[in-house]
């Protein structure tokens, strides 16, 4: 099942894809409105068909003259995963890490699929990071690796754009990871039955101005999902509603030669097969620009 969380007229909706990949839904006044995603994902599966049944029902939804929101506007934890890629920890001249590196996004920082990412006007250095997000679905404290992934209900994708100079300011990453509007998630929240467990074997490819600069396999993952669902379990009970937003490959603009970033009337694009495309347009903050 595929789902779009949307806006229209500043009435939120849900729609999802049929076998003809035409969305059908329903405004949250309308009457076959089965609930906000967020309220859906707690029940599992069954409830989300359930509600993708009645959704089906519905007009269709021309995804093109509607806003995209994140598939989860507010998620309850944002728990990001860096140098999760091996040659990125390498181009990032860090050693490949033994225990993840991990950092979190609020959720001031969200955007949706079509919506511009901002470059703040305090930096010319906003970067790329395309990304996979594994979505729970079931909560857990100290889950098992082999329990893991029954806690993953759905996927969708990220860009983690990161305004560079800030993020190393201080050892710590958070501000150059948290400026408003630079955390472009969606187009969709696709259930975890519609790829492979974990989301293994599946290619992320991550395109400016329709020029590929990220192309890797999920398979080059330091952690997997799984793992990663293990290892922050010992620390944090995991629910519904959160999202793991599970790190870059190489191939961001910070690691090049000449150094490459994005700039206001860029097109930045994530494609993973299965999960389709999250596009962004680059724009500046108001106000004069510049370090």
């Amino acid at each position: 099942m595929r789902f779009a969380v949307f806006q229209k007229n500043d009435v939120a909706g849900l729609a999802v894809a049929g076998a003809d990949n035409v969305f059908r839904g329903f405004l949250s006044h309308e009457p076959g409105y089965p609930g906000a995603l967020e309220t859906l994902l707690p029940s599992g599966q069954a409830e989300l068909a359930r509600a993708a049944e009645q959704l089906a029902a519905g007009p269709v939804i021309a995804l093109a003259d509607v806003t995209l929101l994140p598939p989860l506007p507010q998620p309850g934890k944002i728990i990001c995963v860096g140098l999760n890629y091996v040659d990125h920890s390498l181009e990032s001249g860090f050693a490949v890490p033994a225990y993840p590196t991990i950092f979190a996004r609020f959720a001031s920082s969200l955007i949706g699929a079509g919506a511009p990412i901002i470059r703040p006007r305090v930096s010319n250095e906003l970067d790329y990071e395309g990304e996979i997000v594994a979505i729970i679905g079931k909560a857990g404290r100290h889950v098992a690796e082999a329990d893991a992934l029954s806690h993953v209900i759905g996927y969708s994708l990220f860009n983690d754009a990161s305004v560079r100079d800030y993020q190393k300011k201080s050892p710590q990453w958070t501000v150059g990871k948290n400026f408003d509007d630079t955390g472009a998630f969606g187009p969709y929240f696709v259930t975890a039955d519609e790829l492979p467990p974990g989301a293994r074997g599946l290619r992320l490819q991550t395109r400016l101005n329709g020029v590929m600069v990220q192309d890797a396999s999920t398979d080059d993952m330091v952690f997997s999902v799984a793992e990663l669902i293990s290892i922050l379990s010992v620390a944090v009970t995991l629910a519904p509603g959160d999202i793991i937003v599970t790190g870059t490959p190489s191939g961001v603009g910070m690691a090049r030669k000449p150094p490459l970033y994005m700039k206001p009337g860029d097109i930045c694009e994530v494609e993973v097969e299965g999960l389709g495309i999250l596009r962004n347009p680059i724009a500046d903050e108001n106000g004069p620009h510049g370090a």
